[in-house]
């Protein structure tokens, strides 16, 4: 009976990657993968993650478990990374347990809340990373939505919002994106950040802030302003960040749960039950991407190092999506997508339909996911006149 099953349909993520490495052309484009690439289209080892890696080897003694919590040194740094100085750092209301990158941290936090706030139901944007849903459904949470993204005008739909946030039910969950908005890169303003924090303390919302691209956007300090503002306002609050794309460590799997406690009394009870589950769940995190973290973090050379080749990688992605408006424009999609410049991080929305995603693929093989997503770092120099006639001559048809 147990494999008596019928096929369940593949993720379509992954199934384009697999068209996209079978696919023979040689003009073919991919903006579909969600991994920052270069101009080779490779994701590159960053020096920094080089230097650190042969420090963490030269250094280790044992292959030995860390602990539930994870590399305590790590911890230290992402909360610090995250909230610097903020008050409830030196209050001693932050407790911060490494998780299996930041997809494992949202399923922790997902079970936390099923279990510690019973029939409360977690708020996503509308669009929204596509799996924040699964991985929070699969805890049993109750998931709804708020309207966010406006794809007509291209930019945020703040009225709309606004007066979701003010009909979420007391007691529920918000989550947020930190930056870098996945799929849209529309970001929140700082006068944004006030006016929910506002509504967070009114409403006894829950704020949930999913970071998964600090240093993308504006830079290290900038990219969590609207987090710290946050985290000064409310009594509580849960961060889960990622290391997978500011440090390039996708496969390491490196990431963490930072939860905000009323008060410093109650750190210790949230961090056992944090702990139960992610022993429940994994047992013990892996240990290589934390340590090769937590040593950049905490050589100045090798930190500097790699703040410059973050800034690289941003300035890059910036630079592509400025150059990619002014092709645009030439061909007259000036006006339609001009957003795409004011935007930050890995991703925008074309806003396209179906049918012109198809063609796209079909007969220009440039992949694009279902939702019109791009992956802006896909948006090679080289590549750049050749995507703007197809997505032109596309439109045009359609």
């Amino acid at each position: 009976m147990l494999f008596d099953v019928e096929p369940l349909p593949g993720d379509p993520i992954l199934a384009l990657m697999a068209a996209y490495r079978a696919d023979p052309s040689a003009d073919k484009v991919d903006l579909g993968v969600g991994v920052y690439q270069d101009d080779t289209g490779a994701t590159p080892v960053l020096a920094s993650v080089r230097e650190a890696e042969a420090l963490v080897l030269s250094r280790q003694s044992t292959k030995s478990y860390v602990g539930i919590a994870g590399s305590e040194p790590f911890n230290a740094e992402m909360t610090s990374l995250l909230y610097g100085d903020a008050g409830v750092v030196s209050d001693g209301r932050v407790v911060t347990v490494q998780s299996a990158g930041g997809s494992g941290g949202l399923r922790v936090v997902a079970e936390l809340i099923t279990s510690l706030r019973p029939g409360a139901t977690i708020w996503v944007t509308t669009p929204t990373w596509p799996n924040h849903r699964p991985l929070l459904m699969a805890a049993g949470a109750k998931i709804s939505e708020i309207r966010y993204y406006d794809a007509s005008a291209g930019k945020i739909d703040r009225d709309g919002m606004m007066e979701d946030i003010e009909r979420i039910p007391d007691g529920d969950v918000l989550l947020l994106h930190g930056c870098c908005h996945n799929p849209t890169g529309a970001d929140l303003t700082l006068d944004d950040w006030k006016a929910i924090a506002t509504l967070c303390e009114t409403k006894n919302l829950l704020p949930f802030v999913d970071t998964a691209y600090q240093g993308f956007a504006e830079g290290l300090e900038a990219d969590v302003a609207g987090l710290r503002l946050l985290a000064e306002r409310v009594p509580e609050m849960v961060t889960v960040t990622s290391c997978s794309k500011n440090f390039g460590l996708y496969r390491e799997r490196t990431g963490a749960v930072s939860i905000i406690a009323e008060s410093a009394d109650k750190v210790s009870a949230i961090k056992t039950h944090v702990l139960k589950t992610v022993r429940a769940m994994i047992s013990m995190p892996p240990d290589h991407g934390a340590s090769v973290v937590a040593t950049i973090l905490s050589d100045d050379a090798l930190r500097q190092q790699w703040i410059g080749e973050l800034k690289e990688m941003r300035e890059r992605m910036q630079s592509l999506r400025q150059h990619f408006v002014a092709a645009l424009t030439e061909r007259g999609l000036g006006e339609r997508f001009g957003f795409i410049a004011k935007q930050r991080g890995m991703f925008s929305l074309l806003g396209i339909s179906k049918a012109e995603i198809d063609a796209l693929r079909e007969q220009r093989h440039i992949y694009i996911v279902g939702s019109s997503r791009i992956n802006v770092a896909g948006l090679t120099v080289a590549k750049q006149a050749y995507i703007a006639d197809a997505l032109a001559e596309t439109l045009a048809i359609a």
